[in-house]
């Protein structure tokens, strides 16, 4: 198993609900409940992706933190010798860690699903592994 997939784990965010669950309030600061500065985030949603299977690559440089602030979506990881954890993101306040070198799938989303990625980096496609065999390449050279 590599190092950084140790490192993956799931967060809770501290949030504040009012009343009957009706309402709602959760607050996120970088280097506070983020492991990192926050430098760049997008989110993925649509109905389009009921269905789809999104990432499917590993980042040489960007941690993320993922999270559904509407809907669900569940994340796999999967490392160098096959093995796979599955994380479901069913909570505005619930998020997952990945750190660098985690190849990472998105999926079973709701048609109601708004994942939010946060990350330390501005995108740069070269720091980009979109083949798993290369991926498990060069984590096999790292050791």
């Amino acid at each position: 198993m590599n190092k950084y997939i140790k490192d993956v784990k799931m967060l809770k965010f501290p949030s504040y609900i009012v009343d009957d669950l009706s309402i709602g309030h959760v607050e996120i600061e970088g280097l506070k409940e983020i492991p990192f500065e926050i430098k760049r985030f997008f989110y993925i949603f649509g109905s389009g992706n009921v269905g789809m299977v999104r990432g499917k690559h590993a980042n040489r440089r960007s941690k993320f933190v993922l999270l559904n602030i509407a809907g669900r979506s569940k994340v796999k990881t999967i490392d160098e010798d096959g093995n796979t954890e599955i994380y479901e993101l069913n909570h505005p306040y619930d998020a997952l860690y990945l750190p660098e070198y985690v190849w990472k799938e998105m999926y079973d989303f709701t048609e109601d699903s708004v994942l939010m990625v946060l990350t330390n980096e501005y995108y740069d496609s070269t720091e980009y592994i979109r083949d798993f065999e290369e991926y498990v390449k060069i984590l096999k050279e790292e050791q």
